[in-house]
């Protein structure tokens, strides 16, 4: 009976038996494969695109739940960026991302995307102008997931007294213009400027109840332009501390960080200068290196405190400690600050690397003293408008204070975590009083504290 339902074999067909255990073998071969295929082929998911255009840098960031590698170059006439990425196919993200360009972009005219191949997706940035790119992955680290970051950055970078002199205004008499060209000029002449004049339209500062003008340079009787650097923190991919109302840090301490800086400049014989001016941002070290190259008198970080709990509230100061931190907050604060770099993004693989540990592993006690009586100064004042944390200057190890030849303060303006603080914060009308509260400390502090004249001024 089986003999007859089986039906004949054909010439040259494999006998039954041998069938079967061939169609076996093959459906476990099968199952072997199957599993990794999928793997191989599956490509990378985008998970947010951010663009963070500015006038220092533009940065653009492909956040995904995978790393992938890059490779870019650039050409010439026109300027263009070319970023191949390899693990991705085109995507309504990478659509977004063309969407997100701005037209105020400094270096990015448009951008183009397209599969170039399979599993390679190409980037083409249209640019304004010739750009020195740098390209990196990041870990995923705090709410980010790995991350692909462009940093375009001018061939040609622009020196931070230039900056300060293209925001002065147009007038193209203005006695600092002069000043500064001198400094360019020839480093080592330097003469004391006159009063510079308001820019057209500037309200003079509400008076003081200390002097305007800083006193006479230590030893030479003369006044000189102080420099006060201010830097507010965070930026960029780093949004800081969040309030419950999603206020972020990032941006209320630069609105607090401008307003300051137009106290200052309405000073006679002081400048500020911005660490940032706009949203984007800056790693720690590059912070210090820019007031020192802008040979700051003073540096004062500002920020907005959190804590875990909301019922933390209070202001504090903080200078830089160099036999750890003088409590167990001020540690956590510190390493908390510290993480900035981690969360904003740095290229480790950029030259800047050894800059930066030479900078941040100098750092002297005259300077830690200066700022603490900077510290004390601030303190004194800001208790007027809030209340303090802690009635004295904090010292920890943050990286952001360790400028060897500037006295340097980070100010903790109030806990954005407290829902009462950050209903305040949220004011203009309490920016204007912490703004105010630290222009009386850095005049008390000069007044006490007269500056030392510099290598080049004369008399």
């Amino acid at each position: 009976m089986v003999e007859r339902d089986c039906p004949p074999a054909r010439h040259g067909a494999l006998p039954a038996a041998g069938a079967t255990r061939r169609r076996l073998i093959s459906v476990a071969a099968t199952l072997l494969v199957l599993p990794v295929i999928p793997r191989l082929a599956q490509a990378a998911t985008i998970l947010a695109v951010r663009t963070w255009p500015a006038d220092e840098y533009t940065r653009v960031t492909l956040e995904l739940d995978s790393e992938l590698k890059a490779e870019q170059f650039t050409l010439e006439n026109p300027h263009r960026l070319v970023v191949d990425i390899e693990g991705l196919t085109l995507s309504a993200a990478l659509n977004d991302l063309v969407s997100k360009v701005r037209p105020d972009d400094p270096y990015i005219q448009s951008l183009r995307v397209a599969q170039n191949r399979p599993n390679v997706v190409r980037l083409v940035f249209d640019l304004k102008q010739a750009v020195a790119p740098q390209v990196f992955t990041l870990k995923p680290v705090a709410d980010y997931q790995y991350r692909l970051v462009l940093d375009l950055y001018p061939k040609i970078a622009q020196d931070p007294l230039v900056a300060i002199l293209n925001k002065s205004g147009p007038d193209a008499d203005d006695p600092l213009a002069r000043i500064l060209e001198d400094i360019q000029r020839n480093p080592a002449t330097r003469a004391d400027p006159p009063e510079p004049p308001r820019v057209r339209g500037q309200q003079p500062a509400p008076p003081l109840a200390v002097p305007k003008a800083p006193p006479a340079t230590a030893g030479r009787g003369k006044q000189r332009m102080l420099t006060i650097a201010l830097d507010p923190g965070h930026g960029g991919e780093d949004p800081g501390a969040i309030g419950s109302s999603g206020l972020r840090e990032k941006d209320v301490v630069l609105r607090i960080a401008r307003r300051l800086k137009q106290l200052i400049d309405s000073q006679p014989y002081m400048r500020a200068y911005l660490t940032r001016d706009d949203d984007f941002f800056v790693p720690l070290h590059v912070r210090v290196q820019k007031a020192r190259r802008v040979h700051a008198d003073l540096f004062v970080s500002i920020h907005a405190d959190a804590w875990i709990k909301p019922s933390a509230n209070g202001s504090s100061v903080f200078a830089l400690s160099q036999r750890g931190a003088s409590s167990t907050q001020a540690r956590w604060m510190a390493d908390k600050e510290n993480a900035a770099d981690l969360i904003g993004g740095v290229n480790l693989g950029s030259h800047d690397r050894q800059v930066a540990k030479v900078l941040l592993d100098l750092s002297t006690t005259a300077q830690i003293n200066d700022s603490l009586k900077v510290g004390n100064a601030f303190l004194d004042e800001i208790k007027k408008i809030n209340r303090l944390h802690k009635n004295s200057v904090e010292q920890a190890g943050f990286a952001v204070l360790k400028a060897p030849d500037i006295p340097s303060v980070l100010v903790e303006t109030a806990f954005i975590s407290n829902p009462q603080e950050e209903a305040l914060l949220k004011t203009q009308a309490h920016q204007e009083k912490l703004a105010q509260a630290m222009m009386t400390g850095i005049q008390r502090y000069f007044t006490a504290n007269p500056p030392l004249a510099r290598l080049g001024d004369v008399s």
